[in-house]
């Protein structure tokens, strides 16, 4: 009775803004069952090569957002919102556990915006070293330590949660594109899938070439590296698929590449 007493109050603009979700719940399962004899994704492509008896070995990849290496700073994000939590709003940890954040957080600014070798990497940590060793000679080290302390970086914690929501939010959409847009590699050919049904292209083993690209030294520590996949005809731009467990990727690549698969022979059923 209250429920039906509250729709009654409602104005025709708030019917309308409670019934758009609804709508689209609707509307989606409507195309989703219209279309469950036609839909393709990267678990149904991985389960069929699982049942092919004439594959032994495949792959199935896609390209994840660039927002994958941001998972440390969506973690730090999380700890700091609860930590927050436990202290009062007065309280000098706030300024700390934001401090420590904001650590995190440029640490990854760095290893999204810039591809670092371990070469690159080392130089960069002997030049700070030098810094502050020449700091400490000057007697200037507490004064450049005091900057930070004059950020007072301070956030409460839902600002932390919704830092990480917002991360996570690109993370989740990134997976769920690359269930209808990958890549499946077996040792025959190579199927490129760009469609929620049934668009999609297969190349043939030797009209392509894999190459794997792990020279980003701090995106490597993470677990991400690069397959890039390019083609006898020039005219086609490379694929270049950011993928995690890479290590694991690259030996299984390789297995696949090295092999060539025969189909089974089947005799003559005939009619």
């Amino acid at each position: 009775m209250a429920m039906m007493t509250m729709l009654a109050a409602w104005t025709r603009n708030q019917t309308i803004v409670f019934c758009i979700p609804i709508g689209l719940i609707l509307v989606g399962s409507l195309v989703g069952f219209l279309l469950r004899n036609t839909i393709r994704t990267r678990m149904a492509a991985d389960r069929k090569l699982r049942l092919d008896q004439d594959i032994n070995e495949w792959m199935v990849v896609f390209n994840w957002s660039r927002k994958i290496l941001y998972v440390p700073t969506i973690a730090a994000s999380l700890v700091a919102g609860i930590l927050t939590l436990c202290f009062s709003v007065a309280s000098d940890a706030h300024t700390v556990i934001g401090g420590c954040w904001l650590a995190v957080f440029f640490l990854n600014f760095l290893i999204d915006e810039y591809e670092m070798s371990i070469k690159i990497l080392l130089l960069i940590l002997l030049v700070m070293l030098l810094g502050w060793l020449w700091l400490l000679f000057m007697g200037w080290l507490d004064g450049f330590l005091g900057i930070f302390t004059f950020l007072q970086i301070r956030l409460s914690a839902p600002g932390y949660f919704v830092i990480a929501g917002i991360f996570l939010l690109a993370i989740i959409v990134a997976w769920v594109r690359g269930l209808f847009f990958y890549v499946a590699i077996t040792s025959n050919y190579l199927n490129i899938q760009t469609g929620p049904t049934e668009t999609g292209e297969q190349i043939s083993h030797s009209d392509y070439n894999t190459r794997v690209d792990t020279s980003d030294f701090l995106e490597r520590l993470l677990g991400f590296g690069r397959i890039i996949i390019t083609f006898r005809d020039h005219r086609r731009a490379p694929l270049i698929l950011l993928v995690g467990k890479i290590g694991k990727r690259a030996r299984r690549l390789e297995s696949i590449r090295g092999k060539i698969a025969v189909d089974r022979y089947q005799p003559d059923q005939g009619v």
